[in-house]
C-alpha cells in the first residue's frame, strides 16, 4: 500500500461462519501496523445461515468517511453458495478482485460471476479448516487468503502479528494458536489467481 491509498474490502458470509471476526482482525492487525483502519458488520438478521456483510477500511492517513463500503478494491466471499442470490461483484472496482471459497478454479468461478471480467481468487478454505483444525472454520483461511490477494499487509508481518493477538485471545486454550497458524500459512501458499 503506497502514499495515501485507501483499500476497501466487503466480506460476503453466513451467520456462524465467523465472518465479523474475520473483519475485525484484518482492522485489529492493520491497526497494530501503525494503519487507520474500520472494520464494522452490517447487522441484518443474526441467525445461523442469514447472510452477512462486513467492511473494512485500511488506510495510511486518517479516513473520515463513515459509511458501507460501495464501490470495494476486494469482496470476500466466505460462502460459495451467497453467489447465486447475491450480486457478490456488485460495486467492485474495475481493478478490484474477488475471492472465493470454493474448491473450484477461479475459471469455473467466472459463469457464476453476472458478467465480472475482473481478477478472481479462489481457496478451498472448508478443506483447510477441516484438515488442519478438524472443522469447517472457513474465517482463518479467508483472512489469510485476502491479506495474500490484497497486500495491504505484508505477510510475513501479518502473521507475527496475528500469532501475537492470537496468544492474547487463547490464552486460556493455547492450544488452539499452532493450528490456526497453520491454517493461515496455508491458505497463503493455496490461494488461486484466476
Amino acid at each position: 500500500m503506497a502514499g495515501n491509498e485507501m483499500v476497501e474490502f466487503r466480506w460476503h458470509g453466513r451467520g456462524g461462519q465467523g465472518v465479523k471476526m474475520a473483519c475485525l482482525m484484518l482492522a485489529e492487525v492493520a491497526g497494530q501496523q501503525g494503519k487507520f483502519v474500520q472494520g464494522f458488520p452490517e447487522y441484518g438478521p443474526e441467525r445461523m445461515g442469514a447472510p452477512i456483510t462486513a467492511y473494512d477500511r485500511i488506510s495510511e492517513e486518517r479516513c473520515n468517511i463513515h459509511s458501507f463500503i460501495y464501490f470495494p478494491d476486494y469482496v470476500i466471499v466466505v460462502d460459495e453458495t451467497l453467489i447465486d442470490s447475491v450480486d457478490v461483484t456488485g460495486g467492485l472496482k474495475e481493478k478490484g478482485a474477488v475471492l472465493i471459497n470454493t474448491p473450484s478454479a477461479p475459471e469455473d468461478m467466472r459463469s457464476k460471476l453476472r458478467g465480472w471480467k475482473g481478477k478472481i481468487y479462489t481457496i478451498d478454505a472448508r478443506r483447510i479448516s477441516e484438515e488442519i483444525l478438524g472443522q469447517n472454520f472457513p474465517n482463518t483461511p479467508m483472512l489469510a487468503a485476502a491479506v495474500k490477494v490484497s497486500g495491504v499487509l505484508e505477510p510475513d508481518r501479518f502473521l507475527a502479528d496475528i500469532e501475537k493477538s492470537f496468544q492474547y485471545k487463547f490464552a486460556a486454550k493455547p492450544q488452539v494458536i499452532a493450528g490456526n497458524m497453520a491454517t493461515l500459512k496455508k491458505s497463503m501458499e493455496e490461494v488461486q489467481a484466476g
